[in-house]
């Protein structure tokens, strides 16, 4: 039988190693074929790109500024485009100013002359005025004013400073083009290297009047991506066999002194100007670093009317590359790049020069496609040959960490060492193949887990059943919750809940009542049983088990008054974050106590409940020696049904909670007067060993009648101390707390006066001395703030009291009062300093 299991088992992981493979090599041309015939791969890896090089640490050249065209210009200036001797008075401005390079975007392709000029110049021409005379000088005055092609012309040749633009259209050509470069154009153009950079076919170029005044004439051309995005920028283009250089490059030359012939193309992939390298493809384009804003834009950005009214002084452009170009809507297009939605051109020109400046541009270097390769490759002979081999667990933590590996990889290149390696392919395939891989695993094993499940299900309902016969029935339970709901398993628990009623636990009866209803809440009479069942328990209030429950007598429906030990219950007083408090009788003398009862089997079982049991019963021992005349009289201690309870003295009046609101506040003296018995009665228990660890208005009973005193819960916070350390949280609030006790340190007597000291300053102000918006600023407070000033919220208490109070609240036991008789004592001094007494104000200080 083992031998055919074996074979059996063998059959199957063969199918499985016969099988993935053929999966995994699926995944690797389904994978590929998406990213050569889509574009959702390269989309993400641009994506990515875009994200990485605005994490890059590089800030924009403060030597490249902006004149802007935009609204404003617009609105003060006329509408566009305007005569272009406005362009050169602004050119003379920058010029006077000592701008290093100008940069003007603007298509000087047209003429825009008047057509008035013919005719002065015909006129000049067929009556040729004498020089000097006045006729002369108007003619002339006429001829410069109609022709501002020629204005501009002379701005530019007296700068000597200016770039202008010429845009290429891109593609081989079948020939020579129609209209080749002008001479005054070649004067800024390079010998191309021949495939070394892509072709153009045609050129648009400013007139020649203002084309051959300029400095240097450069492409406004980039490369725009499928998602119309701008990434990369080729720095040469060839034309009719000449490289004509990208406009923010000629100005990054001009800007370092040096000269088209200067430019001069790399041993590898990159352009040098002088000792400046600028990293490229094998096809001189580079892919700039667009710099990142922080809420406003990268580069100074003037108004061109703002500068050509002298409102801007145009020495603030001194050294540095001036560009020029319009900003507002409707004038020209706008890109999206890497960080940035939408820029002007005249924006992105300047992103581009600044990196070309500082060599803040990135490249993708030919070995980075075969790179990407090799990744595809590893990453596939993953899936084939050892994702396999792995458990679910290895899987998810190789693949977690092979992808968080390229992509980290990838990141770490760009922000470091401005190299994009693509991997975002090697990284999706990863990522789809483990996917596919650890689907298949799981639809292979869920029928045989639901086999598993079903087979476990049942020996759950016949444990169920063998514990229940036993008579352990809480296990029965705990086992028949295991199995899904069904016909059989209704029956199993209908069974049950019958055999908790015979021993009249009518509150576990009702939980498998409500867990059946959950499947069929009509199943047989279960409305009615649930119903009964739920009064009951609500009569009862009690959990427990076996036939020394809370004793009932049952007549018809109706149930009488539960017992808890010797105790009957006769009404419930209160609850609390440890339990509930009852009214009970002794029957046996008549003697009406409290009863506080502790579920411990709720917060903890086994070994942890036997040591938790144990403790309470010491505590409750070691509390009931206590015999003080202001401490709580416990009078007996049990336990029944996993239900720990303590009988004691049943107080009258009321805790002073309710004293801590500033407009119920007590009466100072009354407020000294208790706390100073409260610190003997805390000093009499320190004398016995005993420390209360939960000082607070809540524990301390008060009856005004009577004026009598109570500290009550003596033992129980050190019992329930080890639900904190169990749970890791604090039990209540840490508002009263000393800052050793909030450590976790061993505590002693100076803590609880320490805690007297909180409610004493709460009692009289109405305020916590320490607050926050959260448990931890309440905790962070008590450990590290002083405390404030007591009469800053209550100014007419005296000052001794207030010290008194500082003392009680010292961060250091040390330095706190040494006992409780001490604290009393000087209690009780300060009554005699308190203003005589008045009636009860609203005030916190009207106690005084």
């Amino acid at each position: 039988m083992g031998l055919r299991v074996g074979r059996l088992t063998s059959k199957r992981l063969g199918a499985v190693w016969r099988t993935e493979p053929l999966l995994a090599a699926a995944v690797v041309v389904a994978v590929l074929a998406l990213h050569l015939g889509t574009d959702a791969i390269a989309t993400l890896e641009r994506r990515f790109f875009d994200f990485a090089s605005t994490l890059r640490d590089r800030t924009p050249s403060d030597r490249v500024a902006i004149i802007a065209i935009d609204d404003a210009s617009l609105a003060a200036m006329g509408r566009w485009p305007w005569p272009r001797d406005v362009h050169a008075r602004l050119i003379d401005q920058l010029a006077a100013g000592g701008a290093k390079v100008v940069v003007h975007t603007s298509l000087f392709v047209e003429p825009q002359a008047d057509r008035g000029l013919a005719y002065v110049q015909r006129l000049k021409r067929l009556l040729p005025p004498a020089p000097g005379t006045e006729i002369a000088a108007l003619l002339a005055q006429a001829e410069r004013a109609l022709d501002p092609d020629a204005v501009l012309a002379d701005s530019l040749a007296r700068s000597g400073q200016v770039l202008l633009p010429a845009v290429l259209t891109l593609g081989e050509p079948l020939g020579r083009p129609d209209r080749p470069l002008p001479a005054w154009a070649t004067r800024s153009a390079l010998p191309p290297a021949p495939g070394h950079m892509p072709a153009a076919r045609d050129a648009l170029v400013p007139i020649e009047p203002i084309g051959a005044a300029a400095a240097g004439i450069g492409h406004l051309n980039h490369l725009t991506d499928v998602d119309g995005a701008v990434r990369e920028l080729p720095l040469l283009l060839d034309f009719d066999g000449r490289a004509v250089p990208s406009i923010a490059l000629l100005a990054v030359a001009r800007a370092l002194n040096l000269q088209p012939a200067d430019i001069r193309l790399g041993p590898g992939q990159d352009i040098r100007l002088g000792g400046l390298r600028i990293p490229t493809d094998e096809q001189a384009r580079v892919l700039p670093q667009f710099y990142a804003g922080t809420g406003k834009p990268a580069f100074s950005i003037d108004a061109f009317h703002e500068v050509a009214s002298g409102r801007i002084d145009a020495s603030r452009y001194a050294g540095k590359i001036v560009l020029v170009g319009a900003t507002a809507a409707g004038v020209g297009s706008f890109f999206a790049v890497p960080g940035h939605p939408a820029l002007a051109p005249v924006e992105m020109l300047a992103h581009i020069t600044s990196s070309l400046l500082q060599a803040d541009s990135m490249v993708q270097p030919a070995w980075a496609g075969w790179v990407a390769t090799l990744l595809v490759g590893l990453v596939a002979l993953y899936l084939l040959a050892l994702l396999g081999r792995l458990s679910a667990r290895q899987g998810a933590w190789a693949t977690g960490l092979l992808f968080a590996g390229l992509l980290g990889a990838e990141l770490l290149l760009l922000t470091r060492s401005a190299t994009w390696v693509p991997m975002m392919l090697p990284a999706t395939l990863l990522l789809a193949g483990h996917l596919a891989l650890t689907t298949r695993r799981f639809l292979q094993t869920e029928a045989g887990k639901r086999r598993a499940d079903d087979e476990t299900a049942e020996a759950h309902r016949m444990m169920g059943l063998a514990l229940q016969g036993q008579g352990q029935l809480d296990m029965a339970f705990d086992r028949f919750r295991r199995v899904p709901l069904g016909e059989a398993v209704m029956d199993n628990l209908y069974s049950l809940a019958l055999d908790f009623e015979r021993k009249r636990q009518y509150n576990k009866a009702e939980a498998i009542y409500r867990h059946m209803a959950g499947w069929d809440a009509s199943y047989k009479d279960l409305p009615s049983r649930l119903a009964r069942a739920q009064r009951l328990a609500d009569t009862v209030m009690l959990s427990g088990g076996g036939e020394t429950a809370a004793t009932l007598a049952l007549g018809g429906e109706g149930v009488e008054r539960p017992m808890l030990g010797r105790y009957q219950l006769e009404k419930e007083l209160g609850k609390g974050a440890m339990g509930v408090v009852y009214l009970g009788r002794d029957p046996r003398i008549g003697r009406a106590v409290a009863i506080k009862t502790l579920a411990l089997g709720k917060e903890f079982a086994g070994p942890e409940l036997d040591e938790i049991r144990e403790r309470f019963f010491r505590e409750a021992e070691t509390a009931g020696r206590l015999a003080h005349p202001d401490i709580v009289t416990i009078y007996d201690a049990g336990e029944e049904h996993d239900l720990a309870y303590i009988a004691m003295e049943l107080l009258q009046g009321h805790d002073l909670t309710r004293h801590c609101d500033p407009q119920q506040l007590l009466p100072a003296r009354t407020v000294l007067s208790i706390a100073a018995r409260v610190a003997e009665a805390l000093a009499y228990a320190h004398a016995q060993g005993v420390v209360h660890r939960d000082v607070k208005p809540g524990n301390i009973m008060y009856e005004p009648r009577s004026d009598q005193v109570k500290v009550t819960d003596f033992g129980i916070a050190r019992v329930m101390d080890a639900s904190r350390t169990r749970t890791g949280t604090l039990l209540g609030t840490p508002n009263y707390m000393s800052p050793e006790q909030l450590a976790g340190l061993p505590v002693a007597g100076s803590s609880d006066l320490y805690s007297l000291g909180v409610a004493l300053y709460q009692l009289l102000t109405g305020r916590l001395p320490f607050e926050g918006d959260s448990l931890a600023a309440v905790m962070y407070a008590v450990a590290h703030h002083p405390a404030p000033d007591l009469r800053e919220h209550a100014p007419s208490m005296p000052q001794p009291l207030a010290e008194l109070v500082a003392r009680a609240l010292a961060k250091h036991p040390e330095a706190r009062l040494p006992d409780g008789l001490v604290f009393a004592a000087e209690l009780r001094a300060c009554v005699a300093l308190l203003a005589p007494a008045a009636p009860a104000a609203s005030a916190p200080q009207a106690g005084a």
